[in-house]
């Protein structure tokens, strides 16, 4: 009679510590898994997430503008210390340009736009062939003309700027800000 409850007991043993081994067996993974915020190693490898907007700063002058004339709207553009943004042209075909869009709107179109003349620079990523690059500061004028019916007055014309940031080691995805080009006609 006594080896049923020793039996009894032993089973119940058993089946905790199968609940326990499970259990045990379940959270393995997680805690092999390792944490890329955490670990420094791997983390100091990898290239930091850069937006190509935030380094990237463009303030539009204030542009004033004769009816049935045409001058230059001044964007200056100041980049990141240690970061380029291609050239327009860009050196390659795969490398996205600086590029600065303005369409027309009350009277106000765009004959052309200039951009600087780009610096050239080597990098780890093309050894062979230097990049057409900006870095530090650098200006586009939008030449803008105001048609002879354009409204005299305070104009804010929306413009999009596209640029791809890159460092010495790897060029960061693309990005779009949206501008504002103040213009008054008179």
């Amino acid at each position: 009679m006594r080896l049923a409850p020793l039996r009894e007991k032993f089973f119940v043993a058993m089946s905790h510590n199968r609940v326990f081994l499970l259990i045990l067996l379940l959270s393995l993974p997680a805690a092999c898994a390792k944490s890329p915020v955490t670990n420094p190693s791997t983390s100091a490898n990898e290239p930091p997430q850069i937006a190509s907007v935030d380094v990237v700063e463009a303030t539009p002058s204030e542009t004033t503008l004769t009816r049935g004339e045409s001058t230059d709207a001044i964007v200056p553009i100041k980049i990141t210390h240690g970061y380029h943004v291609n050239a327009n042209p860009p050196s390659f075909p795969y490398l996205k340009p600086l590029e600065i869009q303005v369409p027309s709107a009350e009277g106000i179109s765009v004959e052309s736009i200039t951009y600087p003349d780009p610096l050239t620079r080597k990098v780890s990523f093309s050894p062979d062939q230097p990049l057409a690059v900006y870095e530090g500061e650098a200006t586009v004028k939008v030449r803008l003309r105001a048609d002879k019916s354009a409204t005299p007055g305070k104009h804010n014309l929306s413009a999009r700027l596209r640029v791809q940031a890159c460092d010495d080691k790897v060029c960061y995805a693309p990005g779009e800000e949206n501008l504002i080009v103040p213009v008054t006609v008179k």
